[in-house]
């Protein structure tokens, strides 16, 4: 008998998704690989430092040697499909992993004995149980191991609210794992490299260990099962079926979260993992109770990817959840229906053509154009009621973009089209108080990934800087201005005199307009464009930013009854602001945002010394609601210190922190910082 022997299975329906989850560089590719090759999907296993792996085919993946996006493939294991959904590690590419996960039937998750990667593992952990997803974690790398399994246990389970319950123990020769003992099965079996494991009888030098980690295992699951709890007070033996029947149940309702070993680098362990799946893995039933679906007659697929292949055009990945689709069946969404074009099985970048996908498949669907990551979509006239909706993180970091070319304007605006929709958690914003095209994500990895997208598939030249800050200006003094707009040229000519009252207001008042004309001395026709001139002349004042928190009163002005138009007073007003302004003692006004920070509480106080050497000010901090071992950090930071904060943020937490913002109000900025942005400012505007 293989691996780890066999059993016998009640009947379930439809094939299952398993996503693959684990901190960066645990190997999750790598585990993929090594499931591909067991099962025969591909006839030999790649390997990520070369280069070779079905997952990670992508130019960007290659170039930085790390998952930068969803890996999808389809295998069969002992008669049975399994779809594995490799998910990035990086915290940068978390948007990958939440649009699959409310689909998945189970997560593996992926780790190693690395204390430095706990935060990154408790993170993971945390979304699945806020998702309900059942899951189980394979301890790779177990042939580089030089700690005990059981205290590597130890370290991993305050990252973990479900109890860690340990289903093999290592069998170690010469201080090297080389095979291991099945706690369930309650039998042995040595590894063989990118082979099944050899069954052996369980050593007599085991002996001891098995039957106290097995009597451990058992303890844990009697916590739910109260008849195996009165046989383990009595010193009777459990039948098999009834601890594997407890294993399954407690597994698929959240309540335990087995923990297999191995090393997918040498294809160790992975039967039994394969195995594990199999027999205990949840299946369509249990995802259509966790999600509350009931499914009806009509086709039901939600879709967790969206691609655009160089010759296939776009592919629509999904999960079907009811129903049957078939190449040219219509499925409408909440953007509109399309006919399926194509319907096909994804092995990494290779496309298998298939007649019909049936419920639990997960397969790719060929140009819905209208179809989007998240849609729920349905065989039915109208959209199905949405499944599982996902909320993305905010952006935390953001490029200015343009085309080096301007004749490539339109070319990217398309090709950012494409990639927010490819990656819905990249955004594309044009902000208002610069005008720049703004392209936020989830850090300086994720934006990096998708300008080299940009450049790669669009051969898009471009040019990225950092997000102009939105600084504005205010007056702190008052001034009284004459303002004589006057020109003679043949024909009629051109007049409008004004005088104008300048006076500061209150922070937040913004710009106020008033006049004080009598017996008609500017004419009622002509006072909306004074203002329409005051208002154009505060858009730009005296330090080159715009005015903000300032009144306006029109006190008095003369006409000429052939030459004043409006746009002379137009004219007239912005001659008058803009010597007027200089003598109101302007000053700089920078905006200043409230950002909350969440980071491991062992970190708080890097983090807290981050925001102060930034000019941030310390409102305090709290524990995280929800989250053991994590705190909130509140504080107010100007806006110009925040553009590569994630950077920081993430260097001192293991790659976890995360933060929000948003406007809280403008300050005054005085002295040298004040005149250095100046001083850019007019450089720059001189160079345009």
């Amino acid at each position: 008998m293989g691996d780890d022997g066999g059993r016998g299975r009640g009947p379930r329906t439809g094939a299952r998704t398993i996503a693959l989850v684990g901190p960066f560089s645990s190997g999750k590719t790598t585990l993929l690989e090594a499931i591909l090759a067991r099962t025969g999907a591909v006839q030999r296993q790649g390997s990520t430092t070369a280069g070779t792996t079905v997952g990670d085919a992508g130019p960007e993946a290659r170039a930085h040697a790390m998952s930068v996006e969803l890996n999808v493939a389809t295998t069969s294991f002992m008669g049975d499909d399994y779809t594995f959904l490799d998910c990035p590690g990086s915290t940068e590419f978390l948007g990958e992993t939440l649009s699959v996960l409310p689909v998945v039937d189970c997560a593996v998750v992926v780790c190693e004995a690395d204390p430095k990667k706990i935060a990154a593992l408790q993170l993971i952990l945390k979304r699945l149980d806020d998702a309900g997803v059942p899951h189980m974690l394979f301890l790779n790398k177990i042939d580089k191991a030089d700690a005990r399994v059981r205290e590597t246990l130890a370290m991993l389970q305050p990252a973990s609210k479900t109890p860690l319950v340990l289903r093999q123990i290592p069998i170690w020769t010469d201080g090297k794992v080389t095979g291991f003992i099945d706690l369930a099965l309650e039998r042995a079996f040595v590894y063989r490299d990118h082979a099944p494991s050899e069954t052996i009888d369980i050593p007599d030098e085991e002996m001891a260990r098995e039957v106290e980690a097995r009597f451990t295992m058992l303890e844990r699951l009697a916590d739910h099962d109260d008849a195996l709890m009165e046989e383990l007070l009595s010193d009777v033996a459990p039948p098999r079926d009834q601890v594997f029947g407890d294993l399954v149940a407690e597994l698929r309702n959240g309540l335990i979260c087995p923990v297999f070993f191995g090393s997918a680098e040498d294809g160790h362990g992975i039967g039994r993992l394969l195995k594990a799946l199999r027999h205990e893995a949840p299946g369509l039933e249990d995802l259509d109770a966790r999600l509350g679906f009931a499914p009806g007659t009509d086709a039901v697929v939600r879709v967790v990817k969206t691609l655009h292949t160089a010759h296939g055009g776009k592919l629509s990945i999904g999960r079907v959840l009811a129903g049957e689709i078939r190449d040219g069946s219509a499925l409408a969404g909440p953007s509109g229906a399309d006919r399926v074009s194509g319907l096909y099985r994804l092995v990494g970048a290779r496309t298998e053509k298939r007649d019909v996908a049936r419920a639990g498949d997960l397969v790719a669907l060929g140009k819905l154009e209208h179809a989007r990551t998240g849609d729920t979509l349905g065989g039915g006239r109208a959209a199905p009621e949405p499944v599982a909706p996902v909320e993305l993180p905010r952006p935390v970091m953001a490029l200015s973009i343009r085309a080096n070319e301007r004749k490539d304007e339109a070319k990217l605006s398309a090709a950012l089209a494409r990639i927010v929709e490819e990656d819905p958690s990249l955004t594309v914003t044009v902000s208002a108080e610069t005008g720049e095209t703004l392209l936020g994500g989830q850090g300086e990895m994720h934006l990096r990934v998708a300008t080299e997208r940009l450049a790669g598939r669009w051969g898009l030249q471009l040019r990225t800087t950092r997000p102009e800050v939105a600084y504005r200006e205010t007056i702190r003094g008052r001034a009284a201005q004459h303002g004589r707009h006057k020109k003679q040229s043949g024909g009629h000519g051109q007049f409008g005199d004004v005088h104008l009252e300048i006076a500061p207001l209150a922070r937040g008042e913004g710009i106020r307009f008033t006049e004080k004309i009598t017996g008609g001395v500017v004419p009622r026709q002509y006072i909306p464009g004074v203002e329409t001139g005051v208002r154009d002349a505060l858009r730009r004042g005296p330090l080159g930013f715009e005015v903000v928190d300032v009144e306006v009163t029109l006190t008095d002005g003369s006409y000429h009854a052939v030459d004043s138009s409006d746009q002379a007073f137009q004219a007239a007003a912005r001659i008058a602001m803009r010597e007027g302004l200089p003598a109101c003692n302007p000053v700089l006004l920078e905006p200043i945002e409230r950002v909350t920070v969440s980071c491991p509480s062992e970190a708080t106080a890097r983090v807290n010394a981050i925001v102060s050497a930034r000019r941030g000010q310390l409102l305090g901090f709290d524990a995280r609601p929800g989250w053991d071992g994590w705190d909130v950090v509140e504080a107010l930071m100007p806006a110009s210190e925040i553009g590569d904060l994630i950077v920081e943020l993430r260097s001192a937490t293991q790659g976890v922190a995360h933060f929000e913002r948003r406007f809280d109000h403008l300050q005054e900025l005085t002295g040298r910082l004040a005149e250095e942005i100046v001083a850019r400012h007019a450089e720059a505007a001189a160079a345009a």
